[in-house]
């Protein structure tokens, strides 16, 4: 462990052995598991909002679509980045710089009707809300003691589960129930108030750590701040560019991936990184990443499936579709806790329960695979109640059994990678299934024109229609191919997640040093 620790200046000192956390600091804590949520909530409801957005602000489909692609990158590139600086200029300083950021930018977007400055804005704004993420998952490894810190860690889960889908039912309220598409960007101002009153009031004050600057490895963050942004334009702006059809994206890819290896190689030899990769040589923590990205591309099976159906093909509004979001966001306020008490248990395997949670999922991917023309809403009750259940049993699983090998003095490390992961894993997920959509889609409607062709004479259609007909039937059948693709992709997984290494549940009745914000110099 102590290749990866932190130098002893940094090291928090400890309460004594047994103590419990005290209100403030734990107030500031709720503080940044709202400020993270809010986070989760500005990055999907811009997106699915995106159409009423563009319409408002008269820009066209393809110059819109740069507004997610500037905010995915600033969120991408401050993840690395975020647990240092918290770190350097303490948690609560930076936490409401941060928030007060976000909510001065919410204030002024929607009055802004230059693109280009939009563009700019909503990619500083997602510098400042990418930052609040990783700080929710160094503040549950950091503060809370073994007995309750997997409590946490459910927190943190419903940024992948909780946030995606309850943005359905907002981006639907704020666009069809009040009409007014300005609350998707002022949402956010009323979390920030309360985050940033519960921080500043539950979190101490502490002085810069002016040394730190001089320690820092500024020259692979100058090759890593460009690659994360260069990457992220070609994983969000691939299936629309056609890939290396398109001279952006081939550039973006190539260049991206070689400041990225750069970056990678400056931090693995740098006595003070941003992220320290020699901890990914732990079992858990190298597999348990793999797995994490790979079950963020699966989840993609929840949120975008789902609305790729029921808006294009059966002209549903946000609002309409809200029901299937929430079927999967309100039962997380409740299973992710449960889930966490079921690890704390002697007798339970959390491998077993993460597979258990891959199985549900494959589940609910296999029955969204018999998607049909005919189907509605309702039709997508039992698919959503599976991933409901199976979600929270693989995610807080998953981060149980990754975390368990990390000390606490690791955590601003641990939190920079998964969560750098876990903004790629997104980017990713939507880009292989959105290209997987368009591949499959071109098949079928081949394949159906085919038929077509040789039915010619007992088809009773106009071209037109006929043409419609195909390109609906042949976009059906790629979102059900797709359905399936995730659903192997989860069972594939499952030999995998029984290759980490058993940890087993903490003994929530012993003494377990407890630290607060209040007693380290990290905050």
């Amino acid at each position: 462990m102590n290749g990866v620790a932190l130098s002893p200046a940094d090291v928090p000192a400890t309460a004594t052995p047994g103590a419990k956390p005290s209100m403030r600091p734990m107030a500031g804590l709720v503080g940044i598991f709202i400020a993270a949520m809010m986070a989760g909530l500005n990055t999907r409801v811009g997106a699915l909002a995106l159409a009423d957005v563009r319409g408002a602000l008269g820009f066209g489909l393809d110059d819109a679509s740069w507004l997610t692609t500037a905010y995915s990158a600033g969120e991408l590139i401050a993840m690395p980045f975020a647990a240092w600086f918290a770190i350097t200029l303490s948690l609560r300083r930076f936490e409401l710089w941060m928030l007060g950021s976000c909510a001065l930018l919410a204030v002024i977007l929607p009055f802004i009707h230059d693109l280009n400055l939009l563009l700019t804005l909503r990619f500083v704004q997602g510098i400042a809300c990418g930052t609040t993420i990783p700080l929710l998952m160094m503040a549950a490894l950091k503060f809370l003691p073994a007995p309750i810190r997997l409590y946490g860690l459910a927190l943190y889960a419903m940024t992948a589960t909780f946030a995606p889908n309850l943005s359905i039912w907002l981006a639907g309220y704020w666009t069809d129930g009040l009409f007014d598409w300005r609350w998707v960007y002022w949402q956010i101002i009323p979390l920030t108030l309360i985050a940033g009153l519960l921080v500043g009031w539950g979190l101490p004050r502490e002085p810069i750590q002016i040394p730190r600057f001089g320690q820092a490895n500024w020259s692979g963050m100058a090759c890593g701040v460009p690659a994360l942004g260069l990457i992220t334009v070609a994983l969000d702006q691939g299936v629309r560019l056609d890939w290396f059809h398109s001279p952006l994206i081939t550039l973006s890819l190539a260049a991206g991936l070689a400041l990225l290896a750069v970056y990678l190689l400056t931090e693995w030899y740098h006595p003070s990184p941003f992220i320290k990769l020699q901890i990914l040589g732990r079992r858990n923590l190298g597999l348990g990443c793999i797995l994490f990205v790979c079950l963020l591309v699966v989840l993609m099976s929840s949120s975008l499936l789902p609305a790729s159906y029921l808006g294009p093909l059966q002209n549903y509004r946000p609002l309409q579709m809200a029901s299937i979001g929430l079927i999967v966001a309100l039962p997380q306020l409740v299973l992710g806790p449960v889930v966490a008490l079921l690890l704390y248990q002697k007798r339970v395997d959390a491998r077993i329960v993460f597979t258990l949670g891959l199985l549900l999922i494959a589940l609910a991917c296999f029955y969204g695979a018999q998607l049909t023309s005919d189907w509605n809403r309702e039709q997508f009750v039992v698919v959503q109640t599976l991933q409901a259940f199976g979600q929270p049993m693989a995610v807080v699983s998953m981060l149980f059994l990754v975390t368990s090998v990390v000390q606490p003095p690791e955590g601003p490390y641990v939190s920079g990678t998964i969560n750098t992961l876990r903004a790629f894993g997104s980017l990713a997920g939507a880009a292989v299934v959105g290209q997987l959509m368009t591949v499959r889609g071109r098949f079928h409607g081949e394949m159906l024109l085919n038929h077509a062709a040789l039915a010619d004479n007992a088809l009773a259609l106009e071209p037109s229609q006929l043409m419609d007909l195909i390109g609906q039937q042949s976009q059906v059948l790629s979102i059900a191919d797709a359905y399936r693709v995730l659903g192997i992709l989860a069972l594939v997984l499952i030999p995998l997640v029984l290759r980490l290494t058993y940890i087993p549940a903490p003994d929530v009745r012993a003494a377990s040093p407890s630290t607060s914000p209040s007693s380290s110099s990290h905050g």
